[in-house]
């Protein structure tokens, strides 16, 4: 069984920055796809941005030269940098691993964006 612990998240002003981190298993990590998603409260869930197993990246627009994901296959972990954060980056962010025709989900870290 896989399972996925987003970390990383908390409270930042307006303009600052969070890395959150996602560790996955090791021996599949390399052959996946991974994916950071968000959902606000009453929204649906969205992309924010993905890393194919062999490192090309793609952003939602929102968040495109402000956050950068990024994967480091010997930790194994996958990680989004967030930088110039506004408030409406606020959101819960969830970690996505895709192998095999199966999707796997972490519990979602809190990323909050106030003064």
């Amino acid at each position: 069984q896989v399972q996925l612990v987003e970390s990383g998240g908390g409270l930042v002003q307006p303009g600052g920055s969070l890395r959150l981190s996602c560790p996955a298993p090791g021996s599949i990590f390399r052959f996946a796809a991974m994916a950071w998603y968000r959902q606000a409260p009453g929204n649906q869930r969205e992309l924010v941005a993905y890393s194919t197993s062999g490192g090309s990246t793609n952003y939602t627009d929102s968040v495109k030269g402000r956050f950068t994901i990024s994967r480091d296959n010997a930790k194994p972990t996958v990680y989004l940098q967030m930088n110039s954060l506004k408030p409406e980056d606020t959101a819960v962010y969830y970690c996505k691993m895709s192998i095999a025709f199966r999707d796997y989900w972490g519990q979602g870290t809190q990323v909050t964006v106030s003064s």
